[in-house]
């Protein structure tokens, strides 16, 4: 409960900076937008969604929808007000009446019918940004999670590579890590894929990969962080393997990029230069924060002013893409931000598995 304690103080913190009485935090099933909820209350969204009040004072609730009375575990949560109401929006919007709350995913998870009850009752504010920053830096608790994750994915990606040869369906060369994700407790909580030339793909069994992969391997373990952990695989053409001198220029650069006080901006510049000199286009965000959610501010990019942190995490998983629009390099790497520098956190070297290699014992 400490650590319960702590994110409720950072996010009352930013609420009083911000003037604004209340947070309510969304979330749903899609994969990635479910980890709000579970930052603020302990629970898993399992069917449809879910709200977490906090007010500025007072005790938390949590919202659900009884048309679908089981939506997760929700003796999980440890929030002692749990209600279930036939219209969400209206229940909140007669507990917000008159007040200026701070909404985080209004624009991409609030359900239409409850926004239409609460527009108009309270002032909903916005809050995406506001919210994440709250919750960037990771507690020593968060971070053994965040550990935890990346081992397991990074145990996935040696499954991964141990199944794939050319010609091979996707689906098969995906199974044993995902059967590996799932024995170590990661539950619904993947989404992975392979890219197909600048696209990603599903991973299905009508998708034979060639001589050279991409895999895109992004999930949470039982503590609910998620990571971001792959390389290439295979025999790239000459394209690609330009792009893999600047992969190594990037992985040089985010150890001294990612540090306290520099801004994410300055890390963008710094890591993306090695790609930028070679005239490729990055179709990808170079990275962003991670945590319970998959995508969290800050991202590492052009003009974002925010001052890195020591204990924040960020994916990061510059999307070099050629002229020709179709020759690409995505690798995936976890970093941790530390007073020395940046941390990659998964231990595999920076590099195109040539698909012979051994995980470590």
């Amino acid at each position: 409960m400490d650590e319960v304690a702590r994110r409720y103080a950072n996010v009352r913190a930013a609420l009083a900076r911000d003037g604004l009485d209340a947070a309510l935090v969304c979330g749903s099933e899609y994969s990635g937008f479910e980890g709000a909820v579970t930052y603020m209350s302990g629970f898993q969204i399992v069917h449809r969604y879910a709200y977490v009040l906090l007010p500025l004072e007072g005790e938390p609730s949590i919202v659900f929808p009884a048309e679908a009375r089981y939506v997760g575990e929700h003796g999980t949560t440890w929030i002692e007000e749990q209600v279930f109401a036939e219209r969400p929006g209206e229940w909140l919007a007669d507990r917000l009446r008159g007040q200026r709350v701070g909404v985080y995913g209004l624009d991409y998870v609030m359900a239409v019918r409850d926004y239409a009850a609460l527009d108009g009752a309270c002032e909903l504010v916005p809050w995406d940004l506001g919210f994440d920053l709250a919750r960037a830096v990771k507690s020593d608790e968060e971070l053994e999670s965040v550990r935890e994750s990346v081992r397991i994915n990074t145990d996935g990606f040696w499954a991964f590579l141990g199944a794939w040869a050319p010609g091979l369906r996707a689906a098969e060369v995906l199974a044993p890590a995902e059967k590996l994700f799932v024995e170590r407790g990661c539950g619904r909580l993947t989404m992975n894929m392979v890219l197909v030339g600048a696209e990603f793909a599903i991973a299905r069994s009508d998708l034979v990969l060639g001589e050279f992969c991409i895999p895109s391997l992004e999930i949470a373990g039982p503590g609910g962080h998620w990571v971001e952990v792959s390389r290439a695989i295979g025999a790239p053409n000459a394209e690609v393997e330009r792009m893999a001198e600047a992969y190594d220029e990037y992985f040089e650069a985010a150890r001294g990029a990612l540090r306290p006080g520099a801004t994410a901006h300055d890390a963008h510049r710094a890591v993306s230069k090695g790609f930028t000199d070679r005239a490729y286009h990055l179709g990808h965000v170079t990275g962003h924060s991670i945590g319970m959610t998959m995508i969290e501010f800050p991202k590492i990019g052009e003009g974002v002013e925010t001052e890195l942190r020591a204990g924040m995490v960020f994916s990061m998983h510059p999307h070099a893409i050629a002229e020709n629009g179709h020759d690409c390099l995505y690798m995936q790497e976890t970093w941790l931000v530390t007073a020395d520098g940046g941390e990659p956190l998964s231990g595999l070297p920076m590099r195109i598995f040539e698909g012979r290699e051994q995980a470590p014992i």
